[in-house]
């Protein structure tokens, strides 16, 4: 055999060992077999805190959910304060709630622009001061029927709260807000109102939804968790990319991120070893079921059968009532 062939087979066999040598390391840094995990229940967030469910099937950015509800089974109405009450009673970590600007610059707690879907006001919320969205009957629209029948109406007279209400009302807990408009001068709105809490209560708050306004209160308090569209796939893209050698990329750090269960299980080091890293860099993980468009959660028993054991991570739902006592009771 010659020389040059020797040298061949000799260089061959360093680059396939090179090749193994990087395959097991990516493999090892990245599983979870070597990652103690203690008995902890999962984060519970509940969207909306306890409210009127409905079917997602076929539906869009613009349906009126208040016309397609299930037959109620409780009298609670979203974005509520014996919503939310009823909420953390039921175990939830976290509650959230969507928010609007009003007419007179306040911050109405309530899920549509448009009143005309659930209460029996015209127009949308900036159209009316918060004062005179506190006259309107948020459980007006509710129907399970098609419209025969109204459950909820006359029920919901004066319970449309404000932003500072709902933070006075619970002052020790933690809030997703959801910013469900991008008018220019909601972000410096909400970050002159963010600058009167004391830093326990601000530090407590994460805020999802439109870019322009958490921009804003990202430039002014850089500590807050935020989360959009762009922040979501910023933040995957970059891990995917550099996530396999343990670093935790930029994006990826001190924020809240909604992954999809189906995707999350391809991210570096999923599930604990994942949840190690996100922990250390101060970043808050929810899974959502389906593809994360439509708010789908974990909202039944058989839901939760799909987590992977002693899973930690948070949880988005929209059946706290329903999934708080069991998981509560799993964890006891």
């Amino acid at each position: 055999m010659g020389v040059a062939k020797i040298r061949k087979q000799s260089g061959r066999r360093r680059t396939i060992l090179v090749l193994l040598v990087c395959i097991m390391f990516i493999y090892l840094n990245n599983s979870s077999f070597w990652v103690r995990t203690m008995p902890k229940r999962p984060f519970l967030v509940a969207h909306r805190g306890v409210h009127q469910t409905f079917p997602l099937a076929g539906i869009q950015w613009d349906t009126n959910t208040a016309a397609r509800i299930y037959e109620p089974e409780h009298g609670y109405l979203e974005n509520t304060l014996p919503s939310i009450a009823a909420a953390f009673s039921a175990g939830a970590d976290l509650v959230e709630f969507d928010l609007q600007l009003t007419k007179d610059g306040k911050f109405a707690v309530i899920h549509d622009h448009r009143l005309d879907y659930r209460t029996n006001g015209q127009g949308g919320v900036g159209d009316y001061t918060m004062a005179e969205l506190k006259k309107l009957d948020i459980g007006y629209g509710y129907t399970a029927d098609g419209g025969r029948t109204f459950p909820l109406r006359g029920t919901g007279v004066g319970l449309m709260p404000s932003l500072d209400e709902v933070l006075t009302a619970f002052p020790g807990r933690s809030f997703l807000i959801h910013l469900k408009s991008n008018q220019p001068q909601l972000g410096p709105l909400l970050v002159e109102y963010l600058r009167t809490l004391p830093p326990e209560q601000l530090n407590l708050l994460t805020f999802y939804g439109s870019d322009e306004p958490l921009d804003a209160i990202k430039r002014a308090f850089p500590h807050l968790r935020v989360m959009s569209k762009r922040t979501i796939i910023r933040a995957v893209l970059s891990y995917l990319m550099v996530g396999w050698t343990g670093y935790v990329p930029p994006a990826m750090q001190n924020t809240h991120l909604h992954l999809p269960f189906r995707y999350a299980r391809w991210l570096w080091g999923w599930p604990h070893r994942f949840l190690q890293r996100m922990e250390k860099v101060n970043t808050r993980i929810i899974l959502v079921l389906g593809d994360g468009r439509w708010s789908e959660g974990f909202d039944t028993e058989t839901d939760l059968a799909l987590l992977p054991p002693n899973y930690s991570g948070g949880i988005w739902t929209n059946r706290i009532e329903r999934i708080g006592p069991l998981v509560k009771g799993e964890g006891q």
